[in-house]
């Protein structure tokens, strides 16, 4: 029975934090040791370059993405794990992609229409104001990205379905044009997905300013978890799990035993403080290891760059034999 692939990109914009730890990188984990799976997680760092402008943020989140994931326990040598610009395939397959894919499919992108609708809202006369290519044609590279080791599914949230639809289409269309070389991928929407809320009782998100960052030192983290925000009841009074942020938080680092009896103890009067000492030392209980080897992986770059650089070696043998029966079905061959 052959495994199935499952694909995962992350862009590197960012430096990750304990919601996309718990919304993202811990159950991709937990899933790529299925023994029918086959997966392969890449950091996307062309597709970083569209949004952000900043080399140095680019670099700094590449390394702090990938020693992340390995901290965390991705398995190298189960799991495909390379940078996207290190595979030249990929960028090659883009093109020949773009050559087929009808314009009008790319208008039709939500970051498009977005960024236009936004534009008509300004009362700027070009609607195309301030867009570039980058944004406009980014869902062809996503299509290149996924086609290139014939996905089978792959995990997204609701607002990036589309981009796996269009993935599709654009497969159709190569498969009927010229040669059925594609598998057509699936979207993966897990409903169990869990979105931790921040600081604020809002998702967690750099963009609200109210995250907690993955990997501080106890003392930091203790502080951060001090921050969550809840009411003015005082020791002794009864606490409901809806009254603060911190019960949810809480709820993704226990057992539901163990969340359980901290429901019963809000109910019984925990004091706040109390209740926030208890969260911080249930986050670093689950998080310490992970944190120190996050520590020496990013004290010695080189490591990380061996193991980015075994898996692009790896994923270039199998992207090259792909692209060339596309070249050659594309009549892009040596002459004979």
């Amino acid at each position: 029975m052959s495994k199935k692939r499952v694909l995962t990109g992350v862009t590197t914009t960012g430096i990750p934090h304990l919601g996309n730890y718990v919304g993202a990188i811990r159950p991709a984990i937990a899933a790529s040791k299925a023994p029918a799976t086959e997966s392969f997680l890449f950091l996307a760092d062309y597709h970083g370059i569209i949004k952000c402008h900043d080399p140095a943020m680019i670099h700094e989140s590449t390394q702090a993405v990938a020693a992340t994931w390995l901290a965390c326990g991705l398995d190298p040598e189960r799991t495909t794990f390379y940078r996207q610009s290190d595979i030249p395939e990929i960028m090659e397959l883009n093109w020949i992609l773009t050559c087929i894919t009808a314009k009008g499919l790319m208008n039709r992108a939500h970051a498009y229409k977005a960024a236009v609708q936004d534009n008509l809202d300004k009362g700027q006369e070009d609607q195309d104001h301030g867009v570039e290519m980058g944004l406009y044609s980014y869902p062809i590279l996503m299509t290149a990205d996924i086609l290139m080791f014939q996905a089978n599914e792959v995990p997204v949230g609701r607002d990036q379905i589309q981009h796996v639809e269009m993935a599709r289409d654009i497969a159709g269309r190569f498969n009927h044009r010229f040669q059925e070389l594609f598998t057509l991928p699936e979207v993966k929407i897990d409903e169990n997905v869990e979105l931790l809320v921040g600081l604020d009782g809002r998702k967690m998100s750099k963009s609200y300013g109210n995250t907690i960052p993955l990997f501080e030192g106890e003392k930091k983290l203790q502080k951060s978890v001090n921050k969550i925000v809840t009411n003015l009841k005082e020791p002794g009074e009864p606490k409901g799990t809806d009254e603060s942020p911190l019960f949810e938080i809480y709820k993704a680092f226990s057992t539901p035993q163990e969340t359980a009896a901290f429901a019963q103890a809000l109910a019984e009067g925990l004091a706040w403080g109390e209740a926030k000492k208890m969260l911080g030392a249930k986050i670093n209980a689950e998080l310490a290891e992970p944190r120190e080897r996050f520590n020496e992986l990013t004290a010695n770059p080189a490591q990380i760059e061996a193991i980015l650089q075994a898996g692009a070696q790896k994923a270039r043998q199998e992207a090259r034999l792909l692209l060339d029966a596309v070249r050659d079905a594309v009549g892009v061959r040596a002459l004979k």
